[in-house]
């Protein structure tokens, strides 16, 4: 087959294929508005999402899909399957949340319009008979725990033609009537903590037989805010003190913080942490301190599918989704970026309405996440994906398009 256009439409014989896809999907709503109120109502931090795991593998089976549980080694992550040969794209279903704050960077609304999109490209399959496999993923743990990392490890990706999600973002960054972004840009993120070791002494009595690990760590930390002059424009840097001594009487020995630095892309990523680590290793040469680096798990730069976010432009209502974004519409990092380098990739954002300020990581993008008008939208993005998916399977021509933008899209990253 060499386009969705050549293949016989469905057997109803009075419905085009997006008009199907959007139809089966809203047969399912009941089972997708299951998913989405139940995983925003009871929010699971990283690796600890065992409702949403369970409550997805209960309502897959209760559809007919077979389903594996626990999948790849990981106890919170599932994947079910559908269809026989041809090409695989993978949806990614995130659903943990955040501490102290909820769903408030909307995985409820991931986990739904993946669900979806998975539904409406599985019946497409089944409907039309064509090669082709489908597969909803559940991937715990993106809020700093790398759960992709480990599903790409694993094997979870391997053969996949395609991988596909969207994902929320403050609705009042958009001009109206946009309200959705295709090509999404997130920064590549290196992750560490340092650990400074000193003396302890009596802060009064003998303080100069002390090693003050606490001068060490601020020491660095002022060093960093210095450096922040010369780096570029899109790159940041930020940290947090995770220990600091536990008695002013007392001199400390031990100090810790951890911190993010991110840029545009992994390379660059890495050239900028080892030019914030000169800044630990002179506050360590200044105190007299030892230093100790933990690296922490490090996520890719997304580097969205230009062929696919076309696809998905085209997939939605005219005019309501842009092909790239506004500055800082959806900023950070994400694992996705890593699955990214590994197959093509959309990630692709929507805006839900809340207040001004009131954007990603806040108690009012929580609220908002829970509200009908969100998962209207996020079902809508899902139907955009499963007409997407659909052309990776069916349009040989796309397909190709797609591998190579996308290989030679490695080796600029490279």
């Amino acid at each position: 087959m060499t386009s969705t256009q050549a293949i016989t439409p469905p057997s109803n014989g009075t419905e085009s294929w997006p008009a199907f896809i959007a139809n089966h999907i809203d047969v399912n709503d009941v089972h997708i508005r299951t998913i989405n109120d139940k995983v925003h109502a009871n929010p699971e931090l990283a690796y600890e999402e065992h409702q949403a795991h369970d409550l997805f593998v209960a309502v897959l089976q209760q559809l007919g899909y077979a389903v594996t549980p626990h999948a790849h080694g990981v106890e919170t992550a599932f994947s079910a399957e559908s269809g026989t040969g041809g090409r695989l794209v993978v949806f990614n279903a995130e659903y943990d949340a955040l501490p102290d704050i909820g769903h408030a960077c909307g995985h409820n609304l991931i986990a739904s319009s993946s669900f979806a999109a998975f539904l409406g490209a599985a019946a497409a399959l089944k409907e039309s008979g064509q090669p082709g496999r489908v597969r909803l993923l559940g991937t715990p743990a993106e809020e700093g725990g790398g759960g992709k990392l480990k599903l790409i490890a694993a094997g979870a990706y391997r053969g996949a033609a395609a991988s596909l999600m969207v994902h929320p973002g403050p609705g009042y960054l958009l001009t109206t009537p946009v309200r959705g972004v295709a090509f999404v840009r997130m920064l590549a993120n290196t992750k560490f903590r340092a650990y400074f070791t000193g003396r302890e002494a009596h802060a009064a009595m003998a303080p100069w037989t002390g090693v003050n690990a606490l001068d060490a760590v601020c020491l660095s930390y002022n060093a960093v805010s210095m450096l922040r002059q010369q780096i570029r424009p899109h790159e940041r840097i930020h940290g947090v003190f995770r220990a600091a001594g536990d008695r002013p009487n007392v001199v400390p020995a031990h100090c810790c913080v951890e911190y993010y630095v991110r840029s545009d892309t992994r390379a660059n990523a890495q050239a900028l942490r080892a030019r914030v680590l000169k800044c630990f290793e002179g506050a360590s040469l200044a105190t007299g301190c030892e230093l100790r680096i933990e690296d922490l798990n490090n996520y890719a730069d997304v580097r969205p599918s230009a062929a696919l976010c076309r696809a998905y432009v085209d997939a939605m209502e005219a005019g309501t989704v842009s092909y790239d974004q506004p500055a800082d519409f959806l900023a950070g990092s994400t694992d996705m970026g890593d699955v990214t380098y590994e197959c093509p990739g959309l990630h692709a954002a929507f805006g839900i309405e809340t207040a001004e300020g009131q954007g990603n990581h806040t108690l009012g993008f929580a609220a908002a996440a829970g509200t009908d008008n969100s998962y209207a939208r996020a079902v809508e993005c899902g139907k955009g994906m499963a007409l997407v998916a659909w052309k990776v399977l069916a349009d040989d021509a796309f397909a190709e398009l797609m591998t190579r933008e996308w290989e030679e899209d490695m080796k600029a990253a490279a």
